[in-house]
């Protein structure tokens, strides 16, 4: 949901594709993925029809990896490349430091968790009935990025770009410069104001930067 007003403040050249995964908005009866392997095959299968003009991908903190493995398998399956990839919030997956059991954790100290990184609103996690609705698919999210397991691979052609928090303690500075390690093309970080979510807070910020990346 988060992507669908960004077509306003991007160029008229880019059309913005969002993505709605399993388990939330229109698709909210459908079994999340709690594995990437599985979610990497349904998206190629879904994206691949759309892929026969020049393409980027842009993912924030899960789906910065989703992107990346994205364009991995992209490459091994079919010889198809972005012209970029722009992962945000979220640090290079070789060197993932900060491994958790968020997925399992009860419904309580799950929420506390949530919480500290600020990107759900306080009215939304009190409100008990939403949430029980919620905790599945969110659960769901931490399995996805808990489970992943890092395979070493020869670094991506195209260039990359890693955005981040200045505030962010979830990825930092130099776990955002280590995405250089993933890319034999460019490689660029910018750093906005803001915790985990800046992408929120500093929206006016984000998507100029964004449009000159992929001009």
């Amino acid at each position: 949901m988060i992507f669908r007003t960004w077509q306003n403040g991007l160029p008229t050249e880019v059309e913005v594709c969002p993505v709605e995964l399993p388990g939330r908005g229109t698709r909210l009866t459908e079994r999340p993925f709690t594995h990437l392997p599985y979610l990497i095959e349904a998206l190629i299968d879904a994206l691949l029809p759309l892929l026969d003009q020049p393409f980027a991908f842009f993912g924030h903190s899960l789906g910065a990896l989703i992107s990346f493995e994205l364009a991995r398998q992209l490459r091994r399956q079919h010889d198809v490349h972005p012209i970029r990839v722009i992962v945000s919030g979220a640090g290079a997956p070789h060197v993932r430091h900060r491994k958790r059991h968020t997925q399992t954790l009860p419904d309580e100290e799950f929420l506390a968790e949530l919480r500290s990184l600020n990107g759900t609103p306080e009215e939304v996690l009190k409100h008990h009935e939403l949430m029980q609705i919620m905790l599945p698919f969110l659960r769901a999210d931490f399995a996805l990025y808990e489970t992943y397991s890092y395979a070493a691979e020869p670094p991506l052609n195209c260039p990359i770009t890693a955005f981040g928090g200045l505030q962010d303690q979830e990825a930092r500075h130099d776990d955002l410069a280590a995405w250089r390690d993933q890319t034999r093309g460019s490689f660029s970080m910018r750093m906005f104001p803001g915790d985990h979510f800046f992408l929120n807070t500093s929206h006016s910020l984000l998507l100029p930067a964004l449009s000159q990346e992929l001009l």
